[in-house]
Order: C-alpha cells, then structure tokens, then sequence
C-alpha cells in the first residue's frame, strides 16, 4: 500500500464517526423535537453578519427558542472573507454545541476563470482541500456534527470595472467543478457534504446530473408558506423548477429548506436584525443518518431527458401593420400533458435579410404561451415558433406559420401622453413576503 493511499484512509478515520449504541441513538433522537413550521425539526444559519461589532450569539436562548440545528459559515474562497469566518467558527460550533444544537459547516465558493477542464478540477480540489483542513483544524467531526456543505450561487468568473459580471462559467463547467468538489470532500471525510444552492440557479446556471443527485440538498426558497405540512421549496407560480433533484411528481427532492432570510434574530439569541431560518425534511431518525454519515437520498424516479414533444398552434392573429401579431401555442408531453418547464420564442425565416422586430411570450399555464411580436412593417413572413429547454427535460420541436400583415391606411395614432412626474425612489424591502418567525 502506498504512503498516499495510506494517508488517505487514516484520514478519514479519523474525520468520521465512531458508532452510535442504540440507547445513545434514542437519546439523540428524543432530543430532536420536530417544533418548527409545519412540525419540522428548525435550524438556523449564522456568518460573521450575525456577530455585529462582534457581539456574541445566546445559544441557550437559541436552544428554548426551538432552533436544534446551526450551519455556521467555515470558509470561503476568498482570503480575506475566510480570515473572518474563522473568526467565529470554533466558539460558536462549540457553545452551540455546549446546549445540544447540532453544528454543520459551509463553505462559499466563488468558481476560477479558467479555460479547461483540467484547470477547473484543480481549483475544485484546491477548495475542497481547504474545507478538509479547516475540519481537521476543528478536531474533525463529532457527534453533533452534521456534514459540511458546499455553498454555491454564483457563476460569475469575471468581473468589470463597475462590478457588473462579464463572464459566467457555463453550465457544464459549474457542474463538473461541484462534482469534483463533493467528491474530494466525501473521499476525505467518509461523510457525504450537502450542496445548498437556489432553484433558478439549479435550473439555469447547472446541468442535470445523476451523480449530484446523491447529495443531500438545501435549497433555499423565501416567500413560501412553510407552516402547512406539505409546503415545500423548489415551486413556480406555473410549472417548476427542474434541476438535478427534481422527481417525476415535478417536486425537489431537498433534504434542508432554507425558507427566510429574515428570521426574527433577537427571537433565536443572535445579536442584529435578521438570521437565516431553516427547516429539515424527515424525522428524528432521518436527520440522525445525515448526521452520522448513513443518509443515502433513497429510490426516487427523476424528471425525464431529452423526452419527445408535440406543438400546437392554437391560432395567429395579424392584421394591419399598426397592430401587434397575436399567438398562441402549447407543447404537450408524451401522455399528452402539458410541459412543464422550457420556452417559446418566434423566429423570422429571411434570406439573409435582418427585419428588426419585437416580441415577448408570456407562459400563462402549463405547456401553453402567448405571444406578442411587434414592429413589422405590411408585408407576408414566414417564420417558426421554437420550443427549447434547457434543462434537456423536453425535447426541441417548433412549428412554421405564415402570416400576411397589410397597411392601415388611416392608423389611429394615439395622443402623446401628458408627462409625470416620476415619484421619488424608496429603498425596497427585500424582507416582503418573507416569514420571520
């Protein structure tokens, strides 16, 4: 056996858990009472943001209040912003800890502007190094420890002088960087980390993945009643989001639901005016799994890939050239149900000509859009009207239509409106809609 191999293993020896004797286990579990929002087992978690001035946290107050459960920020990407969270991490895991509330850890990732797979793995590995030394700089885990979690949210790798992003990662370049990650963390610590994120940038920002699948998810979704027993994240107005954990029911497969970034802090002990709140999907015993290295995501049937469509064009109303093109389209599953997630969008068929036009599409039901296109002077078009997703759960398909638009010869032209006054401004309140408590 070689050095490294050996090395390697006594690694994660000594990061994982020794085993838990039953009478321990119904402890354990007994102490998990399931008090939060829709009979949850609650959480919280805390960075330097709720250490204002360096106050210290009240975790025995934090205890009373419910809360069983504490992500605390271990480390970041960024030097300096990892300097200041290690500048809390060790007493608050430990005075956390010191009241019977369970500590994970999470690192925020910020992804390298490289241009290969190569050079992108590496970067993974050299976080996912920081994260195993900072654990080990803990003592490695115990048994209050839940694993550590990768934050990632953002797939900007480069930015422009007034701070706007000029270069996102692409989706496959985030998603193999988070599967190289994961996977050092777990080798090293025989721990499986938890991967937090938001539904969006699952859909948009990250390709569908089975491998990824196998993590534990915190999803963080606000504006979501979390107090009815089945109110869950990862929910659209219309259709959802689909991603790596998304089942065949159209659902997030989470495992940790962050629902508020406004908690009521003074509520749970902790200094300022907000704190992240957070709900645990399972009972005592699921969590304790999560928290001794057992918890596997179980048999799910996820969303389809790539599964065929068909389209209808319900109708294309156009008229004269002062006028907006009116459609409507749907695309339908296999079984004949409505798609769930995806986009339309009209295309002109020209020979090479550029016709400047507008055109908007509103999804006003599952499956089925309606259309706007404006701007096109009197004459006959020919053009397609594309479906696509990008999460390759439904396959591409479009429709051609042609349309003749003529001149009004008297178009009503509409008064010039008078001019307002433009209100002052007032600062947004990013807590609307949020549940506090």
């Amino acid at each position: 056996m070689s050095a490294r191999r050996l090395i390697a293993i006594v690694s994660a020896i000594a990061l994982a858990l020794s085993p838990i004797t039953p009478s321990a286990a119904n402890e354990r579990e007994s102490a998990l009472t399931m008090s939060g929002p829709g009979v949850r087992i609650h959480g919280a978690d805390v960075s330097r943001w709720q250490h204002p001035n360096g106050k210290a946290i009240n975790f025995q107050k934090m205890h009373k209040a419910g809360l069983r459960f504490l992500m605390i920020k271990a480390s970041d990407t960024r030097p300096e912003t990892d300097r200041i969270a290690r500048k809390y991490l060790y007493t608050d895991r430990r005075e956390a800890q010191k009241f019977g509330i369970y500590t994970g850890f999470y690192h925020y990732a910020v992804l390298p502007d490289v241009a290969s797979i190569e050079a992108l793995t590496a970067d993974a590995q050299r976080q996912a190094r920081q994260v195993i030394a900072r654990l080990k700089s803990l003592g490695g885990y115990n048994s209050l420890d839940l694993p550590y979690a990768l934050d990632l949210e953002n797939n900007c790798v480069r930015y422009g002088a007034n701070k706007n992003c000029v270069k996102y990662a692409s989706r496959a370049f985030v998603t193999e960087w988070a599967k190289s990650f994961l996977a050092t963390v777990r080798d090293a610590t025989n721990r499986t980390p938890i991967f937090y994120s938001y539904p969006a940038f699952l859909e948009n920002a990250m390709q569908r993945d089975s491998e990824l699948a196998q993590y534990p998810l915190w999803l963080a979704q606000y504006a979501v009643d979390p107090f009815p027993e089945l109110s869950a994240p990862g929910v659209k107005r219309i259709g959802c989001y689909v991603h790596s954990w998304t089942n065949s029911s159209c659902k997030s497969e989470w495992a940790i639901w962050q629902y508020s970034s406004c908690g009521t802090a003074s509520k749970y002990g902790v200094p300022g005016n907000r704190l992240d709140l957070n709900l645990f999907r399972g009972d005592p015993q699921r969590f304790l799994e999560l928290a001794d290295g057992t918890w596997s995501p179980g048999e799910i049937e996820f969303m389809p890939f790539n599964e065929t469509t068909t389209i209808k064009l319900d109708y294309l109303t156009a008229t004269t050239h002062d006028k907006d093109v009116l459609a409507s389209v749907q695309v339908f599953r296999p079984d004949g149900s409505p798609v769930v997630t995806g986009e339309i969008e009209f295309f002109l068929l020209t020979d090479g000509e550029q016709i400047a036009f507008k055109q908007s599409a509103l999804r006003v039901a599952n499956g089925m859009w309606k259309i706007e296109i404006r701007g096109l002077v009197a004459g006959t078009y020919s053009g397609e009207f594309k479906f696509s997703d990008v999460s390759n759960t439904h396959r591409k398909i479009k429709v051609a239509v042609d349309f003749t638009i003529t001149q009004n010869p008297d178009p009503v032209v509409a008064p010039s409106p008078e001019p307002e006054v433009s209100p002052k401004a007032r600062p947004g309140d990013s807590c609307r809609g949020q549940f506090k408590s």
